[in-house]
C-alpha cells in the first residue's frame, strides 16, 4: 500500500507508480522504463537484500556506472530500510575499501565489468555479507547475480524507517586525507528535492538530463526530483562523448539540462565550430564551481528558451543558495539567495555578524544540513557550530562570502582557495572569470603558489581553444587590463586539460603538485 504524502525518500516512487505505473520513468542504455517496472526491480531487490539479512539501518554501497541497476539499486536499498552509498565508478580499489571498511558496509552492489575493482576491495571488508553483481558472473567468484537476486518475488514489506533514520551516506574528499562520509536522513533528502523544485519551478512533465554521476549529489539529485515529480529522466553514463549526448538532447526532447562550467566550456567550445540550438530545454542549472558570466550569452543562444540558474551548495547541505533567472544580468556574478525553507548569515572569524559588503564566512540553517560525518565527531564539531538558538547547530562552510543590501551572496573563495600575496587577498575566482572572459581560453583555474617574495603568487592554469595561439606574455598582458596588478597572474602554464574529479569539478590539489614535481 502506498503512503498518501511523502514522509520518506522512497515514498515518491511508491506514489508515482500509483499515480501513473505506464509513465516513462528513465531512459538509460537504449532503453526505456515505467514507473511501475521500476518499483517492481525495487521491490525484488529490497526481498533479496532482506533474505540476504539486511537489517535497517545497514549501509548498502552501490558501486555501479549510471544506468537502471544502480536506479533500481538506489530505490531497492531504501525499501529494504537500508542506507545508500553511491559510490563513483571511477574509484580505486584501494579507496573503495577503505569507504566499505570505514562505513562497515553489509552489501556492495556492482556490475561486472568493475570486478577488477571490488574483487581485491570486498576481501578486505569483513563486514560484508554478500556482493551482488548485474552483468555476467566468472565461475567462482563467489558473488550473487543480479538476475537471481530479482527473481524473488516482490512484496512491500514496510521496514520501519522513520523520517529521522539515515537515507544515504554521501562519501566526499576533503583537500587532503581520506573520504569522510556525509550523513543524510530522510527528512533532509525529502526537504531538499521538495525546495529544489520549488525555486527550479519544475512540472511532472519534465525531461530531466543527467550526465553526471549518480555518486555526485547533484546527479543523484536529478534523479530525486524526477521521481518526486513523477517526471522522466534521460540518464546518460558520463559525457566523455558529447555529440552523442547532445544527439540525445533533441532526440528525448530534454526540458532540464544540469552541468558543471567544464561541460559548458566543452559545449561552448562546440557551438563555436558549429552553431547548435535546443529549444526544448527550459532548465539550465549550474552547480559545482561558479559560472563564468561570460558563458551566459553564448548559453542563451544554446538555450533559448531557458531560465538560467547560478547556484551554490556544498554536500554537506546540497544546496546553499540559487540566483533567480531573471536576475542573472542585474546580479553578475551574484549566486543569489538562500533556497526556500533556509536562511543564510555571515560571520567574521571572531564570530560577530558581518555588514553588507565585507567579507565574511557563510553560516547555513535549515532542515537540508547533515546531522554530522559518519563516526566522525571532531570533523562534525569543526562544521555544525552552536547556533543563535538553544540547542540548533548551524553549518559554517568555510567559505568566504560577500552579502549586498538585498541579501544577495556573492562567493570570494574558499578558505584553502584564498590567495594572499603582497598583503592582499585575491579571490581565485575572480582572477578565472578575467581569463574566461580572454578569447582563446577554453578553461583556466587558478591557484596560489608559494613564493618568498610575496607571500603565495597568482599561478594560472589554462586550456586554449583548438588554433588559438596565445602566448604567456599575452595572456598575462590582457589580465593585466582586466584586474589589479596584484591579481593578475605571476605564473601562466599551458595544459591539453585540467585534472578533474568524477564530478567535473576541477580538482586544484593536482595542480599544486604540478608546481613541486
Amino acid at each position: 500500500m502506498s503512503p498518501r504524502y511523502e514522509r520518506l525518500l522512497h515514498d515518491s516512487l511508491l506514489l508515482a507508480a500509483a499515480r501513473h505505473p505506464d509513465k516513462e520513468v528513465l531512459v538509460t542504455g537504449g532503453q526505456r522504463y515505467r514507473y511501475s517496472e521500476l518499483l517492481d526491480a525495487a521491490l525484488r531487490l529490497a526481498s533479496a537484500l532482506r533474505r540476504q539479512g539486511l537489517s535497517r539501518g545497514d549501509r548498502v554501497a552501490i558501486f555501479m556506472d549510471n544506468g537502471w541497476p544502480a536506479v533500481v539499486s538506489i530505490y531497492g536499498t531504501l525499501l529494504a530500510g537500508g542506507v545508500m552509498m553511491v559510490i563513483n565508478p571511477q574509484t580505486k580499489d584501494d579507496k573503495l575499501a577503505y569507504i566499505l571498511n570505514d562505513s562497515e558496509a553489509s552489501f556492495l552492489l556492482s556490475d561486472s565489468k568493475l570486478a577488477r575493482v571490488f574483487g581485491p576491495a570486498a576481501t578486505q571488508a569483513p563486514s560484508l555479507r554478500a556482493v551482488i553483481c548485474a552483468g555476467p558472473i566468472p565461475e567462482g567468484a563467489g558473488v550473487l547475480a543480479w538476475d537471481e537476486a530479482l527473481n524473488a518475488a516482490p512484496a512491500y514489506q514496510p521496514a520501519g524507517t522513520i523520517p529521522v533514520d539515515l537515507a544515504a551516506l554521501i562519501y566526499t574528499s576533503g583537500s587532503t586525507g581520506n573520504p569522510k562520509g556525509v550523513m543524510m536522513t530522510h527528512q533532509n533528502m525529502v526537504f531538499i528535492e521538495g525546495s529544489l523544485v520549488e525555486y527550479l519551478r519544475l512540472q511532472a512533465d519534465e525531461r530531466i538530463l543527467n550526465v553526471l554521476p549518480l555518486a555526485f549529489d547533484y546527479g543523484l539529485y536529478q534523479l530525486l526530483m524526477a521521481v518526486h515529480l513523477g517526471a522522466t529522466l534521460v540518464l546518460e553514463p558520463h559525457f566523455s562523448f558529447p555529440a552523442a549526448v547532445l544527439k540525445r538532447v533533441e532526440e528525448e526532447a530534454v526540458t532540464v539540462y544540469p552541468g558543471v562550467p567544464t561541460v559548458y566550456a566543452t559545449l561552448l567550445s562546440l557551438h563555436k565550430n558549429s552553431p547548435l540550438r535546443f529549444p526544448s530545454v527550459r532548465r539550465v542549472t549550474n552547480t559545482a564551481a561558479h559560472l563564468p558570466d561570460d558563458f551566459v550569452p553564448s548559453l542563451r543562444e544554446l538555450f533559448p528558451n531557458a531560465l538560467i540558474y547560478k547556484m551554490y551548495g556544498l554536500t554537506e547541505c546540497k544546496r546553499v543558495c540559487y540566483l533567480e533567472p531573471e536576475l542573472i544580468d542585474a546580479k553578475p556574478g551574484s549566486v543569489g539567495q538562500a533556497m526556500p525553507g533556509t536562511e543564510v548569515f555571515l560571520l567574521s572569524e571572531e564570530g560577530r555578524l558581518v555588514p553588507p559588503g565585507e567579507v565574511g564566512i557563510l553560516h547555513v540553517r535549515g532542515p537540508h544540513v547533515m546531522p554530522g560525518y559518519w563516526r566522525q565527531a571532531e570533523l562534525s564539531a569543526a562544521m555544525l557550530k552552536p547556533g543563535r538558538y538553544p540547542g540548533e547547530r548551524v553549518l559554517c562552510t568555510h567559505d568566504h562570502f560577500k552579502m549586498d543590501s538585498e541579501g544577495f551572496l556573492y562567493f570570494v573563495g574558499r578558505t584553502d582557495d584564498i590567495i594572499k600575496t603582497r598583503g592582499e587577498k585575491v579571490s581565485p575566482v575572480e582572477v578565472e572569470n578575467a581569463l574566461h572572459s580572454l578569447p582563446g581560453i577554453q578553461e583556466a583555474a587558478v591557484i596560489g603558489v608559494p613564493d618568498e617574495l610575496l607571500g603565495e603568487a597568482v599561478a594560472a592554469y589554462v586550456v586554449l581553444l583548438p588554433g588559438a595561439t596565445l602566448s604567456e606574455a599575452e595572456i598575462k598582458r590582457l589580465c593585466l587590463s582586466k584586474l589589479e596588478s596584484f591579481m593578475a597572474p605571476k605564473y601562466v602554464y599551458f595544459l591539453n586539460e585540467l585534472p578533474k574529479t568524477g564530478s567535473g569539478k576541477v580538482r586544484k590539489q593536482s595542480l599544486r603538485e604540478l608546481v613541486t614535481t
